[in-house]
């Protein structure tokens, strides 16, 4: 496939990071315009089923609630069936169920439908990362992280307001927009993506990193602390209360909704290269404090908002903390499992499904029983209790350790750079894949 082979020879010549993180950056890409576009209508599309805010809540839940169930085993799926492969088969999961997701008639088949997608979900997200994390050297992974969530930010700018334009044609559009995104970046997963093979040797598994180990390993705590606090929120909260506070409080269509997301992205977009680099060459525990104080101080402004203009002002400041809570996290658990894949990216990745199941719920029946405030409130305490367990974390940049290529460092020993130069970096999926 010529094709193919020159789009990835270009890929590897305009940037040090190694292919398969580019290629993931593409896909994410498409994948984050197909839900930016259902993000503004989903929570709408469920309250005309004539349900309250709990029930729209649910909605969102279900589908991380589907993720969780089935991330314990995203970790065996990889080593019999490869990366590449859990990844495609997990998109085109979605995309079918979003598709056919547009055309429900009752409410129970929307759910149903939404948590056959999480399912898929959880196979592209583990894979995604395990595949990230064995791709980078650890002097190198605050920025890979950034790179791919700038995939799914880039992405994110566009959805949401193509979602708004969507949904006045028609509020089941935006569905079948996301199925055909989705079944594209699939498609980019299969072409371009490494094929991997399993590796159990002696000597990778005598590199790996036991699982007790590393959930005693206050990196990974704090990481996986901030990143349920991140699930509850922004996954959560955000997502099923911002929809109805604009056309329920602030009295407009949800056009608005689309423009305000867009506007957060563009602003965590624009933080997201200052912020993988302040994550790698300062340091993942400032990253997080900081990030975790901004994102629970701008969340818990935007039930205030007086109008749009100060809600996408409060939204934007979150944007900003929310690209150093997007990649000091996942650097951090790098750090703490020397590159690992499997089982710690499963938990770490459950912690946000988690707080994206319950948040949602929560927050809809304090908003129902009491007020918004008290709805966002919870999830800014949960993002500050988040950044004082930061603390905990060693301070500075991560320390040589024997084990691996993969093994944290400093960025200037020659571990790290083994993996960027060497042979493995022509198919980094050629590694251990636990």
């Amino acid at each position: 496939m010529p094709l193919t082979a020159a789009l990835r020879r270009r890929l590897r010549e305009r940037t040090s990071l190694p292919r398969d993180v580019l290629v993931l950056g593409l896909i994410a890409f498409c994948v984050a315009v197909g839900f930016g576009v259902l993000v503004p209508v989903l929570p709408v599309f469920a309250r005309g089923f004539g349900v309250g805010n709990a029930e729209v809540g649910a909605v969102i839940s279900v589908f991380a609630l589907m993720r969780l169930a089935i991330s314990p085993l995203c970790g065996r799926l990889i080593a019999w069936l490869g990366e590449r492969a859990v990844l495609a088969t997990g998109i085109f999961i979605v995309a079918a169920s979003s598709g056919v997701a547009g055309a429900a008639q009752s409410y129970p088949q929307l759910l149903a439908l939404r948590g056959i997608g999480g399912v898929g979900s959880a196979m592209f997200t583990v894979s995604a990362m395990s595949l990230l994390l064995g791709s980078v050297a650890p002097q190198m992974r605050g920025r890979a992280a950034g790179f791919f969530q700038g995939g799914f930010l880039l992405g994110g700018m566009a959805g949401p307001a193509i979602g708004g334009l969507l949904a006045v044609i028609s509020i089941r559009a935006p569905f079948f927009f996301y199925a055909a995104t989705l079944a594209v970046a699939g498609a980019v997963g299969l072409a371009l993506l490494s094929r991997t093979r399993v590796d159990r040797s002696a000597d990778s598994a005598g590199q790996a990193v036991p699982l007790r180990t590393v959930l005693a390993d206050p990196r990974f705590q704090a990481a996986c602390l901030t990143n349920l606090a991140q699930g509850w929120t922004s996954f959560g909260v955000r997502s099923a209360l911002i929809p109805v506070l604009v056309v329920e409080v602030l009295h407009r269509n949800t056009t608005w909704t689309g423009i305000a997301f867009a506007c957060a992205a563009v602003a965590q977009t624009i933080a997201l290269a200052p912020a993988g680099k302040f994550v790698d060459t300062v340091g993942r525990r400032p990253a997080m404090i900081g990030g975790g104080l901004l994102a629970g101080l701008s969340i818990m402004v935007v039930p205030f908002a007086a109008n749009m203009g100060v809600l996408i002002g409060a939204l934007c400041a979150y944007g900003v903390a929310a690209a150093f809570l997007g990649t000091a996290p996942a650097a951090s658990v790098g750090d703490a499992t020397g590159g690992a894949r499997g089982t710690p990216v499963a938990v770490f990745s459950m912690c946000s499904d988690a707080g994206a199941i319950v948040g949602p719920i929560v927050a809809g029946l304090l908003a129902d029983r009491f007020s918004y405030p008290w709805a966002f409130g919870l999830g800014a305490v949960l993002l500050v209790l988040a950044a004082g367990y930061s603390l905990r974390m060693p301070g500075g940049l991560p320390t040589a350790r024997t084990g691996g290529p993969t093994d944290p460092d400093d960025g200037t020993t020659p571990v790290g750079e083994q993996q960027v130069g060497g042979p493995e970096a022509e198919d980094p999926t050629s590694k251990d894949l636990r």
